[in-house]
């Protein structure tokens, strides 16, 4: 029958369709307000800069974990949150997971230290972890630097978690060492800045242990000791766009302490700046180790005064390598090694240093496209090289080497491994914007912005009324 026969049918069907109306808007409302991050500040982080603030990131985790918020975790601006040691442990029903840091996070000083000096901040076992943000890690290391011979706790430790993506923050004075990766698979580091005092010990930049398929890139840092360490048990590493210094250059290794068997294979560091650093290139072994570090390219890299640009150390003993004169039966292999394209200053008179075994000697190292100066009274002065127990070949290099053979075409000498360059790509890592979210919540920081509330409501009215 039609509504608009009789009165009181009409009545029934107008109220009929306001009821169908709001119910969509009703509906249309919530798909655009329900989803929302998790903000620390709601499970009780005070973030003054003095309260312990670290059951509350506890609480807050154990909530994004099981799936509330979206997956998304925010430490919000214009705050910062003291905390004593963490752990923020997996599995998690949310995959993947996103910690938004954009206040300040600060470590609990020596003094009031709780609990596990190993590490500071730990994520253990959660696949498809993002942490981004231009937020500020502050490990507080100045109360512990003066204590070098006791536990120091590395700031950022990241175990078993499988493509992980960490970018944009700030991390400073580290107790010990910044950032930790440890059997890890497809991890992506990018846009990073580090910054340590040059004479604080160990506060090495980016550790890399037991992983493979890792790439680190586009990062500033400056530090006491190793900007990269790639350490055992790494494969399919790519190091590129690294402003380095001061601290102790890129280092593989150190490997083979105690008799270790140690595995670095397919490493590629490209395009690099070393600024003042101690080291540039460097390979460090311990004597009595075994296993291998094969495979590694060192290419594009820019020199300006750095104290030994280029050096492989098989005699190394943590800074005492003159006085270890102790050659043993055994050492890590070291192979087929690539210096490509180096340019710069070396601040002593060597710019290439290979110091190896003669129990394992160091074989198909190759060295092309290298010029390394000493300033000198505004002209550049050809620095010198010098070698031990090593094999190889070298073409346009400065300074050459008489342990290398020369050579005008090094591809015809042997297949280069500088093709450890074109390495696969890690998985590709998920979206920091995970699209069930409103833009305007991610934008917010996740703080939900209310206009768009207001507008909404204001449209079902609007509808009502019309109705």
């Amino acid at each position: 029958m039609d509504c608009h026969v009789y009165y009181g049918i009409h009545r029934r069907c107008v109220l009929r369709k306001k009821t169908w109306i709001l119910n969509f808007s009703v509906f249309f409302l919530h798909i655009f307000t329900s989803s929302r991050a998790l903000d620390v500040s709601q499970y009780g982080a005070i973030g003054d800069g003095v309260t312990d603030d670290s059951q509350a990131f506890l609480k807050a985790w154990e909530a994004v974990c099981i799936g509330t918020g979206d997956g998304q975790l925010i430490v919000p601006a214009g705050m910062t949150f003291v905390l004593q040691p963490l752990k923020f442990q997996g599995s998690c029903k949310s995959t993947p997971i996103v910690v938004q840091i954009l206040g300040n996070m600060v470590a609990s000083s020596r003094g009031n230290w709780e609990g596990d000096k190993d590490q500071w901040i730990l994520f253990s076992d959660i696949e498809g972890l993002v942490v981004e943000g231009n937020g500020v890690i502050n490990g507080q290391g100045s109360s512990w630097w003066e204590h070098k011979g006791s536990s120091r706790p590395t700031a950022l430790k990241f175990k078993s978690c499988n493509n992980l993506r960490l970018s944009g923050l700030t991390h400073v004075d580290s107790a010990k060492a910044h950032i930790h990766i440890n059997n890890c698979n497809g991890v992506s580091i990018s846009n990073l800045r580090i910054n340590a005092p040059e004479s604080s010990p160990n506060t090495d930049g980016i550790d890399v242990a037991a992983s493979s398929n890792v790439i680190i890139q586009d990062c500033v840092i400056a530090t006491g000791d190793d900007c990269i360490a790639i350490n055992s048990g790494t494969s399919n590493i790519r190091v590129s766009g690294i402003d380095c210094g001061p601290g102790h250059g890129i280092s593989i290794g150190s490997l083979g302490k105690d008799g270790e068997t140690a595995s670095v294979e397919d490493i590629c560091v490209q395009n690099c700046n070393f600024r003042g650093t101690t080291n540039g290139a460097r390979i460090k072994t311990w004597p009595g180790g075994s296993g291998y570090a094969r495979r590694i390219t060192f290419s594009g890299i820019t020199l300006d005064n750095v104290e030994n640009p280029i050096i492989i150390d098989q005699h190394y003993n943590n800074g005492g390598s003159e006085k270890n004169t102790d050659d043993k039966s055994s050492a890590v292999e070291v192979s087929k090694v690539v210096y490509s394209n180096f340019v710069g200053t070396s601040k002593s008179e060597y710019g290439v240093d290979f110091r190896c075994s003669a129990a394992v000697p160091c074989t198909e190292i190759f060295m092309k496209d290298v010029r390394i100066e000493t300033p000198s009274s505004g002209s550049g002065q050809v620095a010198q090289g010098q070698c031990l127990n090593v094999r190889g070949v070298s073409t346009l290099a400065v300074p050459g080497l008489e342990c290398l053979a020369l050579s005008t075409d090094m591809l015809s000498s042997a297949e280069l491994p500088e093709r450890t360059c074109m390495l696969p790509q890690p998985s590709v890592q998920p979206s920091t914007r995970p699209m069930q979210d409103p833009f305007w919540v991610y934008g917010s920081g996740g703080k939900r912005l209310r206009v768009f509330d207001v507008v909404l409501t204001s449209f079902i009215f609007v509808v009502l009324y019309m109705y």
